[in-house]
This record gives C-alpha cells, structure tokens and sequence, in this order.
C-alpha cells in the first residue's frame, strides 16, 4: 500500500504540473488549452533526445526543455490565438485542438511512432522506508515538480509580472485600464504554462523510462481531469486534484490492474462534471461563463445546391459510380459515405444546436460494436441491427451526456471528449463482451433478398443509400420546429431559454439524434470492414468529423459531405499524402478557424 502511496504523489504531481499550466491559462485567457498535452509530449520526446542523443547532464535536460517549450507557448498565443481575440470563445478552442493535432503529428513524423527508452540518469531504489524502497530519481521527481508549482506560486505572489497575471486572470478589461497589457500577459501566462507541461513530460519518462511521441493525448487528458477535479481555474485546486488523482490512479491500478488506469481518469473527470462541476476549491462564477457558440457561425450565407446540381450529383453517385468505378475507387467512396454519415451527426449537434462535441468516435464505436456483436454472436440480420445500433448509440448519449448538459462554455467540450475516451477506455477493458484490444473479426456481411452484400459496389450502393436517408433525416430535423429550437439555443441561450425553450431538453435531444446518426454510421463501417477494434475509434476520429464539418460549414447538410470528399477521399487516392494526412487536417483546422469559419459551403 506505501508503494501504491507513494508511486500516486509522484504521478499525481506531474498531474499537477499540466492541471495548474491549463488552470493559468484558463484563467488568465478563459480559454481551455487542448494543445497541453501536446507541449507535454514534446518535453518527453525532447528530454530523450537530449538524454540519449545528446548525452547532457539532467540540469542541461531540463534547461533545454524548459526553455525550448515555454517559447513554443509564446509561439501557439501569439500565431493561432491572439489573432482570434474579440472571436465567440468556440474559435480560439478549435484553434487549441488543431495546434495539438499539428503538434504531435509532427512529433511522430520527427521522431517515428515507436516507443523510446529514457536512460535514467538517476539511481531508483537506492532508499529504503520501512517495507518501501524509492530511489534518488522520485525524490528529484518530487522536489523538481514541488520546486516548479513553488517557484510559480512565489512569482505570482510577489513579482509585478505575476500581480498583472492575477489581476488579469480577476478581470481582464480592468487590468487593462489600469495600463495592464493583457496581451503579453497572456503570452507569459502560455510561455508558464507550456514550460510546467515540458517539464512533466520529462518527469513521466524519467518515472517510466519509455516515451512516445503520442503520450499527449492520455495526459492531457489526466491533466483536464486534474484540473477539473481541483476547480478549473484554481491553482492551489490543480495541486490537490493532480495529487488525489495520481494516489486514486495508483490504488486503482494496484487493485484492478494496469489497463484501468485511463478508465480511472476518465470516470472521475465525468464524475466530478456530473456531480460539482466547479470542482473541490473553484468559483462556481466559471460555469456561468459565456456559451461556445453564436456568431461564430453567421459569418457568411450558406451556398444553395439547385435541383439540377442535386440531380446531377446523385446521378454521379448512383450511375455512373457503380457502373465504370474501379473495386478500389468504390471502397474509397463507400468510406467516404461511413464518414460523410459521422459528419452528419456532427452537423446537427454543433452546427444546429451549437454544443460542441469532442467525442464522436465514443458514439461512432457504439453503433459499431452493437452492430457487430447483434449479428455474429445473436444471428441479428443487418436491417434489425442497423437501426438497433443506433438506438443504442442514442441510449447512451442520452443516459451519459444529459447530466452535463447543464453545464456552459468549455465544460460541455471537456466533458465530451471525456466520455468519447472513457467509451472507447470501457471497450478496451469488457473483454468478455468486446474482446478488448482483440477486437471482433469476420463480422458477416449485409445480405437482401438472399443476395449477399458483399462485394465492393454492392457495398457502395448501400452506404450512399444510407448516407442519403441521413442527410434526409437531418435536413427534416433542420427544418422543423425542433430546429428551429436548437437554433435559437445555439444563438442565445438566455434569451432562447426566456422564449420558454426548454434548453436541456432540447440539448439532450440534439445529442440523442446526432447520436442515432452516428452509430448507423458505426454499424456501416463494422460490416465494410468485417473487423472493429478499440483502436479504429480514439479521439483523431472525433477530431477528422469536426474538422469535416469546420471546413464544410458547420450546419450545412451538403458542406459535411463535400468536407468528407475532400478530407478523407483524396488521402485515400493519394497515397504519398498519407504520412502528412493528419497534419494537413491540423493545418486546415487551424486555417478555417482563422480565415473562414463559416466553413466552405458556409453555415444556414
């Protein structure tokens, strides 16, 4: 149990590094860093270079790596964010998830996938306490992670630089007319905070003595829940979250097993979204901050597709296609379709109903796994299966997301990309209903009218009929009195809400749809594939359906299927872009966020 104790103090206080870098950012630029866990990543990867290729003392390693990020901090305020100062808030958090994407594709382009092994450069089980044995590596964990949150405390405190942090983090318009410039302010505040998260990255490989250059993504969602669990906002809340997460984390490994350690995070950050938001010491003044959405989306008039462009477009796709389309062109179409249709969720709950949603994988593999298990384990035909698996996708949307549908600004986003990972964390670990990281194979394929399914243009024919009954479906939704509602909510929620629209009703139903939509697009994938796995399903899904629809138009029904043309079919004809995909959805994220956020085909 004193192994357990101590090995949780020295995670939990790497946790706390990342929680009080997003809580100082948070609270100086009301803005959630997505991009932490990221700068987190290339100080591990960083470190190791440092360490095993360079060859430089400890001292060096983290000179280095902490100067190295907090510039790389500068760099993403002053690029991707101050530009966006004065936008709705949704602007400047889709511009945080795009420099993560560019940042750790990057990082795996620069320094390969693979894991890597950190030399240690300090003994690890030199002490002995009692039954306990630690080494001079966790004291210098300890000590370096104390001395950092120490030194921030102390600059705060005491420095004229750290008043005009707390007095702009207190109220920005006020420190600026007390001649506070809030832009460099903000500045400093990511420079601090991306120098806390370099040196936690270094800290975790030293601990663990592996890094890779995608161990951003689970940290920093470790550092939300952190954060979360303190009070986001709060600093002294950071410390304390990240130590009771990393003591909870290392009893629940302890007890159940390594593979739970994520699961852990994951529920606790739900848990403490659905049961005190505002957290163990934050103001509950942060949950009635601004809502994400509004006119970000009326930037421009949506552009009209005439019937007879409709027309032709469809005798494309349903002519000419299927009779002179190659097999291969024809399995990249019918992709395009499955993700055309996860769009199209995406569509409806963020571009009509305004609720920005980070975890549309989560629902997607629902459909999925429903599909896939009703037919090969209970003899399900297809056309039960598929409207079943997106119920059940519904279901859960409905039972998981609605408590936190209460929740305003950035809470709803954290909170989604939460259950998306905890989802695809739970797949993962029900082994004896999923088959864990195994996944289901031979998953039979559609059959109608006897004939079987399963050819390449059968296939196509399929999804595009499918597609179509969706976009029909959202299209309807749309246009109707419910839409209309959701509209109204996604404008203006207070005002929305004194027109006597009940808005956590019509949030729960915006996300129980787009869930309905999502998982009949899981079902269609897991019978093109014949094969589902949890690894088909993390969070650079939910983030490739956001970046559809951003450049489509976020609430336009034809711009989700134009976006999915050009963000996953060309890739898939292209396949010298394969390496740098990823990275160009990062970049174009990045760029239709700054230059056109009304999407393409613009926004209705």
């Amino acid at each position: 149990m004193l192994d357990a104790l101590a090995s949780g103090l020295i995670t939990g206080n790497t946790y706390a590094l990342i929680a009080v870098g997003l809580s100082l950012i948070f609270g100086v630029a009301d803005l959630v860093n997505f991009a932490q866990g990221s700068v987190f990543a290339l100080g591990a990867m960083l470190g190791w270079w440092c360490v095993a290729e360079l060859h430089l003392p400890l001292w060096a390693t983290l000179l280095v790596v902490t100067g190295a990020t907090a510039l790389l901090g500068l760099v993403i305020e002053r690029v991707a964010l101050r530009p966006l100062a004065g936008a709705p808030p949704i602007a400047p958090l889709l511009s945080t998830v795009a420099i993560a994407l560019i940042l750790d594709r990057s990082l795996e382009l620069a320094f390969q996938p693979e894991s890597r092994r950190l030399p240690s450069l300090l003994a690890t089980d030199n002490f002995r306490l009692g039954d306990m044995r630690f080494g001079t590596l966790d004291v210098t964990i300890m000590g370096v992670s104390l001395l950092s949150v120490g030194a921030l405390w102390a600059f705060l405190k005491y420095a004229r630089l750290g008043w005009a942090i707390r007095a702009t983090a207190q109220d920005r318009e006020a420190a600026q007319q007390m001649g506070v410039n809030v832009g460099a302010v903000q500045g400093l505040a990511f420079a601090l905070a991306s120098a806390l998260a370099g040196i936690g990255g270094l800290l975790v490989g030293m601990y663990f003595s592996t890094v890779e250059p995608s161990m951003g993504f689970n940290a920093g969602l470790e550092g939300f829940a952190a954060a979360t669990l303190g009070g986001l906002g709060s600093l002294p809340g950071a410390v304390v979250g990240g130590l009771l997460l990393g003591v909870v984390e290392s009893f629940g490994v302890t007890w159940f097993g390594g593979s739970t350690r994520q699961l852990i995070a994951f529920a606790i950050l739900i848990g403490v979204l659905w049961l005190r938001p505002s957290g163990l010491l934050g103001s509950p003044g942060v949950l009635l901050r601004e809502p994400m959405t509004g006119t970000f989306f009326a930037g421009g008039a949506p552009v009209r597709i005439r019937r007879w462009q409709l027309a032709l477009l469809i005798l494309v796709a349903g002519v000419v296609l299927p009779l002179w389309g190659s097999n291969y062109l024809l399995r990249v179409a019918s992709v395009v379709a499955v993700f055309a249709i996860l769009a199209l969720s995406l569509t409806l709950v963020s571009g009509t109903a305004g609720q920005v949603s980070l975890g549309q994988a989560g629902l997607f593999a629902i459909g999925a796994y429903t599909s896939a298990l009703l037919t090969k384990e209970h003899a399900w035909p297809f056309w039960l299966a598929l409207p079943a698996a997106g119920g059940m996708a519904a279901l859960v949307a409905a039972v998981i997301v609605s408590p936190v549908l209460r929740l305003r600004g950035h809470y709803v986003a954290i909170a989604t990309l939460g259950i998306g990972a905890m989802v695809t964390s739970s797949i993962l670990n029900l082994e004896w209903l999923t088959r864990g990281p195994l996944g289901i194979n031979t998953i039979p394929p559609p059959s109608l009218f006897g004939h079987v399914m399963d050819s390449a243009r059968d296939f196509y024919l399929l999804s595009v009929a499918v597609l179509l009954g969706c976009a029909a479906l959202v299209t309807a939704l749309q246009a109707s009195h419910l839409g209309r509602g959701w509209r109204a909510i996604r404008e203006d929620e207070l005002a929305a809400q004194s027109f006597a629209v009940p808005r956590a009703g019509y949030k729960s139903l915006a996300f129980a749809a787009a869930a309905f939509v999502a998982g009949i697009g899981g079902s269609l994938l897991a019978h093109q594939y014949s094969y589902v796995s949890p690894d088909m399903f993390g969070v650079l899904v939910s983030v490739l359906a956001l970046t559809i629809v951003v450049a489509g138009g976020m609430a336009n029904v034809a711009g989700a299927i134009a976006g999915a043309i050009v963000l996953v079919g060309a890739p898939e004809l292209f396949r010298p872009l394969q390496e740098v995909r990823m990275l160009a959805y990062g970049l174009l994220l990045l760029l239709m966020v700054r230059f056109r956020p009304q999407g393409l085909l613009g926004s209705a």
